[in-house]
């Protein structure tokens, strides 16, 4: 009797994600920076990150939160899809459907999250979906929350997850519950369930609304502008 071997005969090994390593993503930034002949500091100032923060990333010995990348991706002009696209993949503007098979998006372990960056190749969209295994158990500190402009949205695939936000309010989301908030409110991921949560999340930049809603004048108190007109008023 042929012995057992927990593989089906011909059948192909199952293909790990392509993983964006730290000293990959440090030499694509170390490499954009020197594009705009930026020294680290010179960066520093244009990104909000700080010089021993850019210059650990570049050398591969830091992985970088949300927050922080996206800045330093602003800074930079670079497209998200340029950072995160797979080795000798070159994003291109899409003009059709882009479809990332399964297990097939390009995976960062960052600070709290491990991002899977899903439609690496379509450069220039308006959306930035991941799926992300929250890895993070605990808030440290005022560091660990996150600040971006634009709105998020996340749904829970698996697990549960506490959302904090640094107004002192925590939402508790388990599998199938989903969230969506302004990303200018600093907030941290949290996995509570005994197996790291898995979410799927999507970013955007800010919207129409959210820049009109913030650049619009504040509206004076109705009583106030009653009590004025009425002032007008007894003086004629």
């Amino acid at each position: 009797m042929t012995p057992h071997t927990g593989n089906r005969a011909g059948a192909k090994p199952k293909e790990e994600p392509p993983t964006l390593d730290r000293t990959t993503f440090g030499h694509r930034l170390r490499t954009a920076r020197k594009r705009f002949g930026w020294t680290l500091a010179q960066l520093a100032e244009r990104s909000g990150v700080s010089i021993t923060t850019i210059s650990r990333a570049e050398r591969g010995q830091l992985a970088l939160g949300y927050e922080n990348f996206t800045a330093l991706g602003r800074a930079l002009e670079m497209d998200m899809n340029a950072m995160f696209a797979g080795a000798g993949v070159k994003p291109e503007q899409f003009d059709g459907p882009v479809v990332t098979r399964a297990g097939k998006g390009v995976v960062y372990k960052g600070l709290a999250i491990a991002y899977e960056f899903l439609g690496t190749t379509a450069a220039g969209k308006q959306m930035s979906p991941i799926v992300g295994t929250v890895h993070a158990r605990r808030i440290n500190g005022p560091e660990d929350f996150v600040r971006h402009t634009g709105e998020e949205f996340a749904y829970v695939l698996s697990g549960e997850i506490d959302v904090h936000f640094d107004n002192g309010e925590v939402v508790r989301l388990a599998r199938g519950d989903s969230l969506y908030f302004d990303s200018r409110l600093g907030h941290a991921y949290v996995s509570v369930s005994r197996q790291l949560a898995k979410i799927v999340g999507m970013t955007s930049g800010e919207s129409g609304h959210m820049k009109s809603a913030r650049e619009a004048p504040a509206l004076k108190p109705a009583r106030k502008v009653a009590a004025k007109k009425a002032g007008r008023g007894g003086k004629k």
